[in-house]
């Protein structure tokens, strides 16, 4: 009865290092660079291309980019700045509606 107990103990022992030791390997191999070629997640998009859409071509009913090609760059950074700021005033809508309070003089 004594052996028989002592070999279960040892395979449950051994059977416990080989999962310790799999899961190191397993961390070790997800923080190990890849060998694979750089891919990249970034969207193709040209930066000198004036917003053109497929279908529809270039969209400009005010015609400024024929009378201010000069002030386009800014206005896409404005649009770009106002466009962060929008999603930071909707974060302070869900925070607000959802009743979430901070300490300090954040909170009404």
């Amino acid at each position: 009865l004594l052996s028989s107990q002592s070999h279960v103990t040892s395979s449950l022992i051994s059977t416990m290092k080989l999962a310790v030791a799999s899961l190191l390997i397993g961390y070790a191999a997800a923080f190990a660079p890849s060998r694979a070629g750089k891919s990249s997640t970034a969207l193709k998009v040209n930066e000198l291309e004036i917003g053109a859409t497929a279908p529809l071509g270039v969209y400009d009913p005010l015609g400024w980019l024929d009378s201010e090609p000069e002030s386009f760059e800014r206005r896409r950074a404005v649009e770009r700045k106002h466009g962060r700021v929008a999603m930071a005033a909707i974060t302070g809508c869900i925070v607000h509606n959802n009743h979430i309070t901070f300490d300090g003089y954040l909170s009404p």
